[in-house]
């Protein structure tokens, strides 16, 4: 179909698993993220004091604040001691905010002091900080407790204590956290530039924009830690959750009125890469709370954009979506856009191109971002004839993520499945003969075509050889790629998932409970477990494998996951069948660190000892369960 003929190239191929993200990631082109900032002096003539000017933490100072930190940690969290205890060590922090922000171990305690502020003591904090502002955001230890002290507003804001009475401060009326955080927002809108394109005063505008907005974005609170995280994790956390909060009106219109900026200098904010990353938070926060001034600033982007000197292969767009700084930029505008003005994009823009995208080292990234955002089949189908003729030359590139989100798309836009599945087949040389069709699960999983996977050497031009059943359960299960189990999710939750179902009711039970046990490959199961495609008898057929394995499973820190869904979902015969095999080794299981979370969640005891009491409230459990499900299909 299009995708070229055998070669003793392709028969060995092992598709690169891909996937991980530019900035630093080996073979995508972008450079490591960093670069050194020159010092911006303030404007309008205003002086900065030096840092030798503000106050040091003496180490007795920092004794005292560790010390009380402990304490209040063992403290109970409701009483009078406790809220006596937290005003008097704020008191004491109001006293030395800056000296305590601008030192690495006191701003982690003043961090952590503020999450057991009431009202008026963070306000008594913030106002302290406030005279030094430009300094603190933009010093590498004061930006995190700027950070802390602006998501202590979803916590406290509309709380009784923050409606009482108003209590004078230093230099008059104390200002309420509404106060203070519009206060801010006029700050950093005055000198907009300077604190967007800070390493770390970026932080501050990004963190201000979200509690304008009322939405606090897990990307970004999970930024400081990207590095610690497993790049599993980060991958399988594509989609960008967020937990929304309720914020004033007043609130809103700063958002607005702050987001207006960015049109000022749209050029700066398209290509500094520190700058970026504050206009594409303030695209995700805009495109929840107030989509019109969104499609604006969408607007503004693809206008500037577009409007630059054409490249030798047409659109001037194309220059940027191969940019390391505008592309990622690129990335979140393609998926707040409408899905009229994403269709005009492809026709103006992205058509005749996609193959030459695809290929491309960095611009596959948005392309993968343009196929996430496909909702129509109109878009889809012109989409598909031009990307389904290369899908195996993508794979070989290296870049599987392009070929995951179409997939993507045509499970959510719900056609072309039959056909990305025979194209999937081909590309990794399991279509033909016909048996080799269900070994397909351990080929996608892993990314490897079927000679690379089982070793075998074939001849160009030769018939290639029928699949040999003894081999295939002979062989371990290869390492489940997060890519991979990514591919599988979409492939069950089509409307027809037969031949992934009967694959994976080819694979041995230690094939399946490695499967399980994987940090990628248990999200297959959870897909089995959970997809309106698979019936009752089709998930029951794929999980008897799985018998002679639960105690395996359950010791398991992804299989015990695996296991609890299982059981959720079991029939009361089933249930009796699982606990028997673990109650045959209930002493291993209370010894493990998660098979005792597993004999807890069966009763595994009730189970050995009073049968007859855990068969009546296993019953009951299943009952409710029933009436449950008929008034959600109501």
């Amino acid at each position: 179909m299009g995708l070229g003929p055998r070669s003793p190239h392709q028969a060995g191929r092992r598709f690169p698993a891909g996937g991980k993200r530019g900035r630093g990631a080996k073979g995508s082109g972008r450079p490591p993220p960093g670069r050194q900032r020159q010092h911006c002096p303030p404007p309008d003539g205003r002086s900065e004091p030096a840092p030798d000017a503000h106050p040091h933490l003496s180490p007795e100072a920092l004794g005292y604040f560790r010390r009380a930190l402990s304490a209040l940690k063992e403290v109970p969290e409701t009483g009078e001691e406790r809220e006596l205890m937290v005003h008097n060590v704020l008191k004491e922090v109001e006293a030395q905010a800056l000296a305590l922000a601008t030192n690495r171990a006191g701003s982690e305690m003043l961090q952590e002091l503020l999450g057991f502020s009431p009202p008026k003591p963070l306000c008594r904090v913030w106002a302290a900080l406030r005279p030094n502002l430009r300094f603190v955001a933009c010093h590498r230890c004061g930006v995190h407790v700027l950070q802390s002290a602006l998501l202590q507003l979803p916590r406290l804001l509309g709380s009784p204590a923050e409606e009482e009475e108003e209590e004078d401060g230093k230099d008059g009326p104390l200002e309420t956290l509404e106060e203070l955080g519009l206060g801010l927002a006029a700050e950093v809108c005055d000198d907009f530039l300077f604190y967007c394109g800070d390493t770390h005063g970026s932080f501050v505008v990004r963190t201000l924009l979200q509690v304008l907005g009322g939405t606090l974005l897990d990307s970004e609170r999970a930024r400081h830690r990207g590095s610690q995280l497993p790049e599993a994790q980060k991958a399988l956390s594509r989609e960008c959750k967020a937990t929304d909060f309720e914020v004033p009106e007043t609130f809103l219109n700063c958002l607005q009125n702050l987001s207006s900026c960015f049109l000022k200098d749209i050029a700066v904010f398209i290509t500094d890469k520190i700058s970026s990353f504050c206009l594409q938070v303030a695209l995700q926060i805009l495109h929840r709370k107030l989509p019109q001034f969104c499609a604006h600033l969408c607007n503004a982007v693809m206008g500037y954009l577009s409007s630059r000197n054409s490249s030798a292969d047409g659109s001037p767009l194309l220059l940027f979506l191969r940019d390391q700084t505008s592309s990622r930029l690129l990335e979140q505008v393609l998926l707040v856009l409408e899905p009229p003005r994403l269709q005009s994009l492809f026709e103006d823009h992205f058509q005749g191109q996609l193959q030459t995208l695809a290929a491309h080292p960095i611009a596959n990234f948005p392309l993968q971002r343009f196929l996430d955002a496909i909702t129509t089949p109109e878009l889809l189908s012109p989409v598909f004839e031009e990307l389904s003729l290369a899908l195996e030359a993508v794979l070989a590139q290296g870049h599987p993520g392009v070929v995951i989100a179409l997939v993507g798309a045509c499970h959510r836009v719900g056609i072309y499945q039959a056909q990305v599945l025979q194209l999937l087949l081909e590309a990794f040389h399991c279509a033909e003969p016909s048996s080799r069709q269900v070994a397909c699960v351990p080929l996608f999983a892993t990314l490897m075509t079927y000679e690379v996977y089982y070793g075998l050497v074939e001849e160009e031009g030769a018939v290639p050889a029928e699949h040999q059943v003894e081999m295939a359960t002979a062989r371990d299960l290869g390492e489940v790629t997060v890519l991979g189990s990514l591919l599988l999710q979409h492939l069950l939750h089509f409307s027809s998932p037969g031949l992934i179902l009967r694959s994976l009711g080819a694979l041995t039970g230690p094939q399946l409970l490695t499967l399980a046990q994987s940090p990628a490959g248990s999200h297959v199961l959870d897909a089995v477990l959970t997809s309106s495609s698979v019936t009752r008898k089709q998930c029951r057929r794929v999980l008897k494998t799985l018998k002679g394995q639960y105690v395996a499973l359950a010791c398991s820190r992804h299989g015990s996951r695996v296991l609890d869904a299982i059981w959720s979902g079991a029939a009361l015969g089933a249930r009796k069948e699982i606990a028997a095999e673990l109650g045959a080794r209930n002493q291993e299981l209370i010894r493990d660190p998660f098979g005792h979370h597993v004999a807890r969640n069966v009763a595994l005891t009730t189970f050995l000892k009073r049968r007859e009491a855990w068969e009546q409230q296993q019953g009951a459990v299943a009952k409710r369960r029933r009436a449950l499900n008929s008034i959600l299909e109501d």
